[in-house]
């Protein structure tokens, strides 16, 4: 077999491949006979079949596999002994030349190949990348207490609704009664809930359910109906108030200090608060830098990506499971990481940076115990974590994010080591404005 290179530019390049006879006689003769070892077809014992009936029944099909193995052995020849680090496979060209399918004829094809390019730059500390200090202020904090307070806080009976509070009401229409129904007064319609805010128990209200409950499945809860039966009903309903539950916020006890840190004292309750912000805060500030040092390295870097070439092979390899247009519509997003894949491996190299299963297994702990704080759960057993977290692992999907995540912060870790930290001050008013 011939190949001819056509170098179209950087990146991309043309192979033209000429298979003649005697390229693929012998691998076909091969797989022939090995058809005729299998073949069942009744009137001849199994592998007695006449040669000439195999390569009338397969041969199409052996010819065909036969010059596939050959490109695909060429092909795989000519990119190792070249050293080439290809982007995707070879792709058939859209423009390649017809062939004749029969036995003995020579074949032409044409592939499009598409490399990688080398990455490789220097960084050093005349190279600088912004760090922000968020400054923790006393507003910042009164909020953060007020926020535990309020999540640790507690429905309790109230005298006249106000705005957050709940009501617990019977609606009544003819001999029509639903009774014992929760009405959070921030879920009634802005127009209605005027007339809902002050309602007292024993209060009694007309109320046309359609303009004070918009939503479909919000209304069909409360009166304990389908949605499709909705709109057969009559809106005009008779609202009894029966109780009122308003949110008191936890109180400011030794208990509640005890419950939320596991301290005793108000003094010590505030230190946590300040200790938890400026946690929250340094990880914003890291999250910040990262997305800053990802532009900064992208820039030098200055990565060029053979995007025609990828577009096509990504629409090949799918089978038709996205349009061209799909492709598009969400390019300026995928090129971005396609690039910063190769910057964070040649980066990795660089610098050693290796990730362990420690690692891993650390930051998947991490993710647990925001998942198991979420909902209020801030001492949960290590073992319990580490259970939950190898379970994470276990799942393909967030394993890759994982690994993911792990190996952007142990890369940025290796960058900030190296170049400068411009740091700068700001409000976390001004910082959440950054783009």
């Amino acid at each position: 077999m011939n190949i001819v290179q056509n170098r179209i530019d950087d990146l991309n390049l043309e192979l033209t491949l000429s298979v003649g006879k005697e390229d693929y006689a012998e691998p076909m003769k091969k797989k022939l006979a090995d058809f005729r070892k299998k073949a069942d077809i009744k009137g001849f014992r199994k592998g007695m079949v006449p040669m000439s009936l195999v390569e009338k029944m397969y041969g199409q099909q052996a010819l065909a596999d036969s010059i596939n193995d050959v490109i695909s052995e060429g092909l795989n020849n000519f990119i190792r002994e070249n050293n080439l680090k290809v982007l995707g496979e070879p792709l058939p060209s859209e423009d390649g030349p017809q062939n004749e399918w029969v036995n003995g004829n020579d074949f032409t094809f044409k592939f499009d190949i598409a490399q990688n390019p080398e990455v490789s730059f220097e960084l050093s500390k005349e190279d600088e990348v912004t760090y922000y200090t968020i400054t923790v202020t006393e507003a910042a904090k009164k909020e953060m207490k007020d926020n535990l307070l309020k999540q640790y806080g507690s429905l309790e009976e109230g005298k006249k609704a106000k705005e957050d509070d709940f009501i617990i009401v019977d609606f009544e229409q003819g001999e029509t009664k639903v009774e014992g129904t929760y009405v959070a007064l921030r879920n009634v319609a802005e127009a209605a809930r005027k007339s809902f805010v002050g309602v007292k128990p024993g209060d009694v209200l007309d109320v046309n359910v359609n303009e004070a409950f918009e939503n479909e499945t919000d209304r069909a809860s409360m009166l304990k109906v389908n949605k499709d039966e909705l709109a057969s009903l009559d809106p005009m309903f008779k609202m009894t108030v029966k109780n009122v539950k308003t949110f008191v916020n936890a109180p400011m006890t030794e208990e509640t200090f005890e419950k939320i840190f596991g301290v005793k004292t108000e003094a010590e309750f505030d230190a946590k608060i300040e200790e938890r912000i400026r946690a929250e805060y340094s990880q914003e500030a890291d999250f910040r830098f990262s997305k800053d040092a990802k532009t900064y390295l992208l820039d030098k870097a200055n990565v060029t990506v053979a995007e025609k070439f990828l577009k096509r092979w990504i629409y090949v390899i799918n089978e038709g499971k996205f349009t061209m247009e799909d492709i598009e519509k969400d390019w300026d997003l995928f090129i971005v990481d396609y690039k910063w894949q190769m910057v964070r491996s040649f980066l990795m190299e660089k610098y050693g940076v290796k990730v362990e299963e420690a690692d891993l297994l650390a930051s998947a702990k991490g993710f647990a115990a925001y998942q198991f704080a979420m909902y209020g759960m801030n001492n949960v057993p290590d073992e319990q974590l580490e259970s939950f977290a190898k379970n994470i692992l276990a799942q393909e999907e967030q394993g890759r994010r994982i690994l993911d995540q792990v190996e952007n912060e142990k890369t940025f870790a290796a960058v900030r080591e190296v170049v400068t930290l411009k740091k700068k001050k700001i409000s976390v008013e001004k910082f959440r404005e950054l783009n």
